[in-house]
């Protein structure tokens, strides 16, 4: 006999509303959204990855599908809307696509394309055959394009007055790949001109815009705006509700929800680690994201969430590694975004403007622009569109607003770890730099646990000054900040905190020792660089001077209370670094032992 446990499973990776429902697992309920999200006939709603929008259509379609009514109960009883149902429940027939599982072959992408609506189509109208005969279905699905068996299908249920609701998911996952490792010709392919994926948005564009018809609602969902602008010159046909405030939390987890899931965890006899630590840590890692300039607070990456709860149920320590691996966004997905020339030869590729833009934005932390809600892929190179971008993948999220002007910044470390990824994976794409990542790892770990870190320093230095091509990078003290802290980062030892606050100054660096992961670490580093320029005339006085300037600024930083409160056990060691241009021109420690 198999014994259920008494608390209920926990969904991770799971995007189908109805199995967690039926089956009793975890549901934190966002199902009050969908009033306001009923004013909305066509809605265009972007969101990171594994942010849970699939589950949210999946939610979506079990609500307002005909095809699902006589199970409101089991799939809604207890919830929001379930107490005070809205008139439009259960009377839609619900015309799914999910185009997240297409690779970027483009000789049969169009083929698998067709065939994929097809047999979604397909089933829809089968699944509904009482409103369609069989001699309709045949009709409708004798078309030799998506695009005409839509209109034929729109035209048809117009005509007999059957409400439509199409969900589409992951509108925007095949074009990204396709661009991402084909380039912007093959991309541009089938998103403009007479291309296929532009004529499926232009019949979406012409049902929903037909007076009389068919498709009565549409939820189009995905990462990016960029594929929806070059496919129908922008999201004119509805509503993007994207940044809208009412919609903020509509995804994602509030503080409070996370906190009340580790609660029930713990009085289920599941969750042992203490609460308030626990919620530490995966506020350091996990929270952070606000989509709305008038949202109140912050939000927790769903996804993550999950993945750490799944990984300490029952009663486990928390994850050696605390970044779900499915939550990254690959290099390759950026890289087009970064060079000129990606397809060329190392030689050949050069680092562009938006590489400078992300550099300098992860030596500063932050960003203002204004977030743009379309744009075409082609105007990529306008720093506040790219900005943008980075916020729509999650890897800026908002701050604030100032003089009128949306403040961005890093949301946290985990977005932290995979930027600095990103800067080291660029400079080595271009053959710029790079350093052997076990050797530079065993250095910082020497760091940690031995105190010892004039080996890292020193090789990094040596690396710099061997390969010659980082040279024209190395411009500028925020750069450098920037430098050492992707590399610094190679390791899960250390929290890397930039400009972070302590005694009422701002420190370049600090690497805040884990204590939480790895209770056994030794050392915490503050770190303040000094940058002198290469053209200005540099001697030893001035050398000195830089120095003492450092010193008196880490001397404040370590008497800072809260490293003692932090990691009472930890010995904090302060670098005063100084660069002329490329060289490393001094460094000495600081040294404070915590009381």
């Amino acid at each position: 006999m198999t014994m259920t446990a008494p608390w209920p499973r926990i969904p991770y990776g799971e995007a189908s509303f109805r199995r967690i429902r039926v089956n009793g697992w975890l549901y934190v309920d966002k199902t009050r959204y969908l009033r306001p999200l009923e004013e909305e006939r066509y809605v265009f709603f972007i969101r990171p990855r594994r942010f849970g929008k699939s589950c949210w259509l999946s939610l979506l379609e079990c609500y307002y599908g005909r095809h699902w009514a006589h199970e409101f109960e089991d799939l809604f009883g207890g919830t929001d809307v379930g107490r005070v149902p809205t008139a439009e429940r259960g009377r839609y027939v619900i015309v799914r696509f999910d185009f997240s599982a297409f690779n970027d072959k483009l000789e049969t992408l169009e083929e698998r394309f067709e065939g994929y609506c097809d047999i979604k189509l397909r089933s829809a109208l089968e699944r509904n055959a009482d409103l369609f005969p069989e001699e309709t279905r045949r009709h409708i699905l004798s078309r030799p394009a998506i695009d005409g068996k839509l209109t034929e299908l729109f035209d048809y249920a117009g005509e007999h007055r059957i409400p439509l609701y199409m969900l589409i998911d992951e509108y925007d996952n095949f074009a990204n790949t396709v661009l991402a490792h084909r380039g912007r010709e093959a991309y541009e392919s089938f998103t403009h001109g007479g291309g296929f994926y532009r004529n499926f948005f232009a019949t979406l564009k012409a049902g929903a815009g037909e007076a009389g018809g068919g498709l009565e609602r549409l939820f189009i969902t995905g990462v990016s705006p960029i594929t929806m602008d070059d496919v129908t010159s922008g999201f004119n046909i509805g509503e993007n509700v994207t940044l809208s405030p009412e919609f903020n939390d509509m995804l994602g987890f509030t503080e409070p929800e996370v906190r009340g899931l580790l609660e029930l965890y713990r009085d289920r006899g599941a969750f042992n680690q203490d609460v308030d630590a626990a919620l530490d840590v995966m506020r350091e890692w996990y929270n952070g994201y606000r989509f709305a300039k008038n949202a109140t607070g912050d939000l927790y990456n769903t996804d993550m969430v999950l993945y750490f709860l799944k990984r300490s149920i029952p009663n486990k320590p928390m994850p050696d590694d605390l970044i779900d691996t499915n939550v990254r966004i690959d290099y390759t997905k950026l890289r087009h975004l970064l060079l000129v020339n990606q397809r060329a030869s190392a030689e050949a590729r050069r680092l562009n403007g938006n590489f400078d833009l992300l550099r300098h934005l992860i030596g500063e932390g932050e960003a203002e622009a204004d977030l743009n809600l379309s744009f075409p892929l082609e105007e990529l190179d306008e720093p506040e569109n790219f900005l943008s971008l980075l916020y729509y993948f999650g890897l800026l999220s908002i701050r604030g607003v100032s003089g009128g002007t949306t403040r961005l910044g890093i949301p946290n470390q985990t977005v932290w770890r995979l930027m600095y990824g990103y800067l080291r994976g660029a400079y080595r794409d271009v053959g710029v730099f790079s350093v052997s990542h076990h050797h530079f790892s065993r250095l910082v770990r020497g760091m940690a646990y031995k105190g010892e870190w004039r080996p890292a320093v020193e090789y990094i230095a040596a690396a710099i000054a061997e390969q010659t091509g980082i040279r024209d990078y190395i411009d500028g003290e925020k750069v450098v900040q920037a430098f050492l802290a992707a590399h610094f980062s190679v390791v899960g030892q250390f929290l890397i905190h930039s400009e972070r606050e302590l005694n009422k100054g701002y420190a370049d660096l600090h690497l805040e020792p884990f204590v939480a992961q790895y209770p056994d670490i030794a050392y915490g580093y503050v770190i303040e660089v000094k940058y002198l320029k290469r053209s200005e005339r540099v001697d030893d006085s001035v050398v000195a001077e830089a120095m003492r300037g450092a010193r008196e600024q880490l001397a404040g930083y370590l008497a800072d209370d809260g490293l003692r409160r932090r990691a009472p056990s930890v010995r904090y060691v302060g670098l005063a670094v100084v660069f002329h241009g490329w060289e490393l021109a001094a460094c000495e420690a600081v040294e404070r032992e915590n009381a």
